[in-house]
């Protein structure tokens, strides 16, 4: 029996990268999925192709610069479907040119940043929510990031923001815990999609792989495994839980990258 059949997913941002990935695996484990976007003709065709595989996915429209769409996008799947069991809320960024150090940066970008990726999670999860607790159950996983718990020299909006939503997780896991809701945050390192792929050169990889224990990047399927565990039942004792996808990265001492070789 397929670890997540006869339930309903949402995952944010779902046509490209982690989010991707997150929609494919949760389908090919029997969930039905939709896939909450704002490029519908690309989600209809990843739809269609899960489709011709014997998967279950449909799309959703959600803008997060939009706020009414968070709303809309989770009602229309409670409507359609009749029950939400798993959200996945993926989206999430900044802009890399202005996000920077607190005198540096932006501020309007810090703000900005600040929130977009906390409506993306907080608005989700409020609607969401409102459905788990008439069925007395629920997984929501919330997609962070490693610099989350990790100070960094500069995205500023981007770390704060994701550490907020860290907290928000936690919160809404001790909240809900007594109706069955489960809240858990997964914590991407430096993961190999196009996007990230494009904008690094080969010297930073190098460099940034030796203060990586397991000396590789992350893959999609990587994070798309974490979020399928905290979503199926397999982990129905598992809440409040951060749980860092990174390799090791950040764990090891400061001089790690300069004296173990790789």
């Amino acid at each position: 029996m397929k670890k997540l059949a006869n339930k309903v997913a949402l995952v944010t941002s779902g046509t490209r990268g982690i989010g991707l990935q997150c929609v494919k695996t949760l389908a090919q484990h029997g969930a039905t999925v939709y896939i909450g976007a704002r490029r519908l003709e690309a989600a209809n065709q990843i739809c269609q192709e899960l489709l011709e595989n014997g998967y279950d996915a449909k799309s959703v429209y959600f803008d997060a610069t939009k706020t009414e769409t968070y709303e809309t996008m989770v009602k229309t799947v409670i409507e359609e479907a009749g029950h939400l069991d798993i959200l996945v809320n993926n989206y999430g960024g900044t802009d890399s040119e202005t996000d920077l150090d607190l005198v540096s940066g932006n501020t309007e970008t810090f703000f900005n940043t600040m929130n977009f990726n906390l409506s993306s999670v907080y608005l989700p999860c409020k609607f969401a929510i409102e459905q788990m607790l008439k069925q007395e159950s629920g997984s929501i996983v919330n997609i962070s990031s490693i610099g989350s718990i990790l100070p960094d020299v500069a995205r500023l909006g981007y770390g704060v923001s994701k550490s907020a939503i860290n907290s928000l997780t936690q919160n809404i896991a001790i909240q809900y815990a007594k109706h069955n809701i489960r809240c858990n945050a997964v914590l991407p390192g430096l993961i190999a999609t196009d996007a990230a792929l494009q904008n690094m050169s080969d010297d930073f990889i190098q460099s940034f792989l030796k203060h990586v224990p397991l000396h590789r990047f992350g893959q999609p399927e990587d994070i798309a495994n974490a979020v399928l565990f905290l979503a199926s039942d397999e982990s129905s004792f598992i809440t409040g839980q951060l749980l860092e996808v990174a390799g090791g990265f950040g764990l090891p001492s400061p001089l790690y990258g300069e004296t173990v070789k790789q």
